[in-house]
């Protein structure tokens, strides 16, 4: 088991909000068709996924930008757009939504399109899990 599957059960909090990212140096960004990790330098884990249930799909549909250049230099940038209003992309989707994940380094800027779709009674969001370290003393950031 990876890492990032076992964050939930790390002596850490989990977050969604993508602001706590800004400032902090991650040492890895990878991604799959359906999950973008990232590792801090100070532990930070992040995984950009989506629970697939029955009638629905979420799954990165390109990005742009180099991921490497999202590590070993601190975030500026870390923010989430939403939207409807964007054209659907099979003839026969009844219900999508793109998401637009941005992040900025000094070294460059990377957005991560995600596209999902589902019957209109399912999610099409991309679930945010973000596990901070705890410091010494036990509070978190």
């Amino acid at each position: 088991m990876s890492k990032i599957e076992t964050m939930r059960v790390w002596d850490k909090d989990v977050v969604s909000d993508l602001s706590v990212l800004v400032g902090r140096t991650m040492a890895t960004v990878t991604a799959t068709h359906d999950e973008l990790h990232m590792a801090g330098e100070d532990g930070t884990l992040v995984r950009l996924y989506h629970d697939q249930d029955c009638c629905e799909s979420v799954q990165i549909e390109d990005i742009a930008g180099d991921l490497a250049d999202l590590a070993g230099t601190p975030l500026l940038m870390a923010e989430e757009v939403v939207s409807d209003d964007e054209p659907k992309k099979g003839e026969y989707d009844e219900s999508w939504t793109w998401t637009f994940y941005k992040f900025g380094t000094a070294k460059g800027y990377v957005t991560v399109r995600w596209y999902g779709t589902s019957n209109g009674y399912y999610g099409e969001g991309v679930d945010v899990a973000i596990a901070l370290p705890v410091p010494e003393g036990g509070k978190n950031e």
